[in-house]
């Protein structure tokens, strides 16, 4: 893939992540005036500022991530778009009438130096170089998905059994949701302009027709799991835990699902890097999202 390819890529994934962090800011900052009387979904749709948020996340972060997708695939992209957590932060700042604490100043300067590295890991998905039908390439992304709800599946059934652990859990089984989310959306991308001109094969019908089924509910799971997790454990821990999956599945898709190899044994130590610093730097940053979620 040529070099500007590559960088668009980048720079259009950061772009995502960061436009979908400004509309939860803008919405939660809406959400905060609204009169505690007010009827209070028919108040928001009225609400200029909350509809700009909703169409930032919705809207123009899908499509900044899909079309990323097209260039450097789901292996870099989860964790540039982790850089959006910065806009989180600062953002949450602003609505909560405090400055920023070291601990986060730490965070950001973290978050920045991890998308430097994950950069500089070039670990790229060509998704229309791969040729996703090729039998070996179907029973990978098979595997690889029944994992992930096997993973979540557990998640579940333990939740319920551990009170104590319960939030957890339930964090994990939405980072597993999550990851399918990001996983899938490559593949349905590729096929997208073939079906929609009517060129495409029954084998990539019915692919995206299964891809766009695994999109619908992984991405409602993901968001009812975080959600339960938080009703029961502080959100400044549940939010990092999430996106401990999130962060590393996307090397054994590199690694395992495509089967590629890495440019260079340097890639994988500076995806390794980038992917602990997001890490540490969600820890550090999740208190401020967890304060905008609690304010009412």
């Amino acid at each position: 893939m040529e070099t500007s390819f590559y960088i668009l890529g980048v720079f259009l994934a950061i772009i995502s992540g960061s436009v979908n962090n400004i509309g939860s800011v803008l919405q939660k900052k809406v959400v905060n005036e609204l009169p505690t009387e007010a009827k209070f979904f028919r108040s928001l749709i009225k609400k200029p500022l909350w509809l700009m948020g909703l169409i930032m996340q919705m809207g123009i972060g899908s499509i900044f991530f899909m079309v990323a997708q097209l260039y450097i695939g789901p292996a870099l992209i989860p964790g540039l778009m982790a850089f959006g957590l910065v806009f989180l932060a600062i953002g949450s700042a602003k609505i909560v009438k405090e400055s920023l604490k070291k601990v986060e100043i730490t965070g950001i300067i973290l978050m920045i130096s991890a998308i430097f590295f994950l950069g500089l890991s070039e670990l790229i998905i060509d998704i229309t170089q791969i040729d996703i039908l090729q039998p070996m390439v179907i029973l990978n992304m098979t595997v690889f998905t029944i994992s992930l709800y096997m993973g979540s599946l557990i998640c579940e059934i333990l939740q319920r059994r551990s009170q104590k652990y319960k939030g957890i859990l339930l964090a994990i089984a939405s980072g597993f949701q999550v990851s399918l989310t990001n996983f899938w959306i490559a593949p349905m991308m590729a096929f997208f302009v073939a079906v929609f001109t009517g060129t495409a094969s029954l084998g990539e019908i019915i692919l995206f027709v299964i891809t766009s089924i695994i999109l619908v509910i992984s991405s409602m799971t993901g968001i009812a799991k975080i959600q339960q997790s938080f009703q029961v454990a502080n959100a400044s821990r549940m939010i990092p835990i999430q996106q401990v999956p999130i962060q590393i599945m996307p090397i054994f898709v590199y690694f395992l699902v495509f089967s590629l190899i890495a440019p260079s044994i340097m890639s994988i130590f500076f995806m390794v890097i980038g992917v602990f610093f997001i890490i540490i730097s969600s820890f550090l940053l999740a208190k401020r999202q967890a304060q905008l979620e609690a304010m009412k």
